[in-house]
C-alpha cells in the first residue's frame, strides 16, 4: 500500500517486528514489505531519495511512540496555538533498509526552516520552535533531549522508529497569522557523519581563544602606535590561518575543493519533506494559568542527582534552575521530603517569607500556586510553632496569599493521620482563617471504615476532612 502527500510517496506496510520475519538485522533487512523493490547492494545516499531509504511520518503529541511503532502515511503538520502558548508533534523516522556504518542502519540529517507568515511575521528555529530526540526510559518513551538547530543528525537503529519532538512556542506578542514552513529528512553518507561530529569541548576552547585574541587586537588599534598595530594585526593573522587550517575546517578548504557534500538542490531534491503550518489565533493565554497544575521534587533526589550539600550555594542554585524551568511549562513546583508515616514537608521557597527574594518569587506571574512549610525547612532557635505564625502573618498580609496553600501528608490511610491533618489545619487556620490545605489521598481510614464498600469509603473523605481541607488530590484504588 502505498499513499502519496505532498509529493512524497509512503509505503504503508506493517514493518516487521524485531527478531520476526527477518526484521532488525543489519544484514541486507528490508522494512519496506514486499510490494516494494528493495535495494540491492551498496546504497549511496547522495544519489537515492531518502524516501527509499526511510519510512518517515508525524503522530500527535498524545502518542507513546516506540520503538517498534508502524509507519504511517506521511502528512503535514497542522497546530493550532494561541499566543503565549506551546503545541507539540512528532516526528518518527524509520529506516527501510541499511545505508551506513557498523552496528547502525544509517546516518539522517534533520534540517528545519524558520515558520512564516505572508504579513511578514516569523517564527525563529531555535527559538519558537524547536525539536527534541525522544528517548526511552524502561522501554517506554520519556526524556526529551535538545537537538541542534536549524541542522542536526541522528543514528538510526535498524529495526527502530525514532522519535523527534517537534515544539512551537509562540510568543505573547506574535501576530496572528497563518505560518508555514519544513522540515527535511536526509540520508547521509557514513562518512559525512564523521566528519561532522562535533567539536570536543577543548577544541571549541582553543577555538575561542584563537578568535578573541584577534578580536583584542583589534580593539587596541585606535590606541596604539603604527609599529604596534603592525605587529598586533600579524599575530591575529597568525591566528586565524591557523584556526582555517585545523581539521574543523577542513571540509571548507580551498585547497579540498571537491566536497562530499550535496548542494542545495541537490539536497532538498533527494531529501523528505514535511510540510508544518501553524495558525496563531488573535487572543492571548494569560501568563498565569488559569487551572493551576503544581508538582512536587524531592530535594533529596537533587541532592543525590547532582552530589551536592543540603543547604549549600549549589544547592540553592539547583532549586532555582528547576524552579524556573518548570514554570516555562506552566508547572508551579514545590520541594519536599518526607517525614514518617507519610508526614511531608512541601515548599516552594526555601528561605523564610521575611526573605529579600520572597516577593520576587511568589510574585512570578508565571507561579499560580506555592506551597509554604507547616515545618521550618531549616532548623533554627525558635520554635516550630512560633516560625509557623510568622510566617503565615508575613504572607497574608501579600497580594499573593491567594496563591498560597499547604501540603502537609500525602495519602493518609488510618484515622490517627487523619486526626494529625486536621490538628494540623487547626493550628494554620488560628492564624489565617482563609488558609488552604491540601491533602493527597486514595481511600478512607482502613481502621475504622466510613462506608460498607471500599468505593463508598473513598467518596466520603471530603467529609472526614472539611472544614480542615480545602484542596484534594485523589486517585482510586479497586
Amino acid at each position: 500500500m502505498e499513499s502519496t502527500v505532498g509529493g512524497n510517496t509512503q509505503v504503508g506496510d506493517v514493518p516487521p517486528v524485531e527478531g520476526v520475519a527477518g526484521g532488525g538485522t543489519a544484514y541486507g533487512w528490508n522494512d519496506g514489505g514486499f510490494h516494494s523493490n528493495p535495494i540491492r547492494g551498496t546504497v549511496d545516499p547522495t544519489k537515492v531519495p531518502s524516501l527509499e531509504l526511510l519510512h518517515v511520518w508525524c503522530m500527535p503529541s498524545t502518542s507513546n511512540v516506540c520503538q517498534q511503532e508502524m509507519p504511517r502515511s506521511l502528512e503535514c503538520i497542522n497546530l493550532l496555538a494561541a499566543r503565549n502558548e506551546k503545541e507539540s508533534a512528532q516526528l518518527a523516522i524509520r529506516p527501510k533498509v541499511t545505508w551506513g556504518g557498523p552496528d547502525i542502519a544509517g546516518v539522517v540529517q534533520v534540517h528545519c526552516t524558520d515558520l512564516c507568515s505572508t504579513s511578514g511575521g516569523r517564527l525563529v528555529v531555535g527559538e519558537s520552535l524547536t525539536l527534541r530526540r525522544v528517548v526511552s526510559i524502561l522501554d517506554v518513551p520519556d526524556a526529551l533531549v535538545p537537538l541542534d538547530l536549524p541542522v542536526t543528525q541522528l543514528n538510526l537503529l535498524p529495526g527502530e522508529t525514532t522519535a523527534i519532538w517537534v515544539s512551537v512556542d509562540v510568543p505573547a506578542g506574535q501576530p496572528p497569522g497563518q505560518y508555514e514552513g519544513e522540515i527535511f529528512v536526509t540520508a547521509l553518507k557514513h562518512a559525512e557523519w564523521s566528519s561532522a561530529k562535533c567539536l570536543t569541548k577543548a577544541e571549541k576552547h582553543e577555538i575561542y581563544r584563537a578568535l578573541r585574541g584577534c578580536l583584542d587586537a583589534a580593539e587596541q588599534i585606535d590606541i596604539q602606535a603604527q609599529a604596534e598595530v603592525v605587529q598586533r594585526m600579524k599575530m591575529a593573522n597568525t591566528d586565524l590561518k591557523r584556526i582555517l587550517a585545523s581539521p574543523a575546517f577542513s571540509e571548507c578548504s580551498l585547497d579540498n575543493s571537491v566536497v562530499d557534500m550535496m548542494d542545495e538542490d541537490g539536497f532538498t531534491n533527494l531529501s523528505v519533506r514535511i510540510k508544518i503550518s501553524v495558525t496563531v489565533w488573535d487572543f492571548t493565554l494569560p501568563t498565569t494559568p488559569s487551572l493551576p497544575a503544581v508538582f512536587g521534587i524531592s530535594e533529596t533526589v537533587i541532592e543525590d542527582r547532582y552530589g551536592i550539600q543540603h543547604g549549600s550555594d549549589e544547592w540553592y542554585e539547583a532549586l532555582d534552575q528547576h524552579f524556573n524551568w518548570l514554570l516555562q511549562y506552566r508547572i508551579s513546583p514545590f520541594f519536599c521530603r518526607w517525614a514518617d508515616g507519610m508526614r511531608v514537608l512541601a515548599y516552594t521557597f526555601p528561605w523564610p517569607a521575611d526573605h529579600p527574594k520572597s516577593d520576587e518569587y511568589y510574585s512570578d506571574p508565571r507561579l499560580a500556586a506555592y506551597a509554604v512549610p507547616y515545618n521550618p525547612v531549616f532548623s533554627s532557635g525558635d520554635s516550630a510553632k512560633d516560625i509557623l505564625r510568622k510566617e503565615v502573618e508575613t504572607l497574608k498580609t501579600k497580594t499573593h496569599w491567594k496563591k498560597a496553600y499547604f501540603y502537609l501528608w500525602d495519602e493518609p490511610i488510618n484515622l490517627e493521620q487523619y486526626d494529625s491533618i486536621r490538628k494540623m489545619s487547626t493550628e494554620i487556620r488560628s492564624y489565617a482563617l482563609d488558609a488552604r490545605v491540601l491533602t493527597t489521598y486514595y481511600s478512607g481510614p482502613s481502621d475504622a471504615p466510613l462506608a460498607p464498600s471500599t468505593f463508598e469509603n473513598f467518596i466520603k473523605v471530603p467529609k472526614l476532612l472539611r472544614p480542615h481541607n480545602q484542596i484534594y488530590c485523589t486517585r482510586y484504588f479497586s
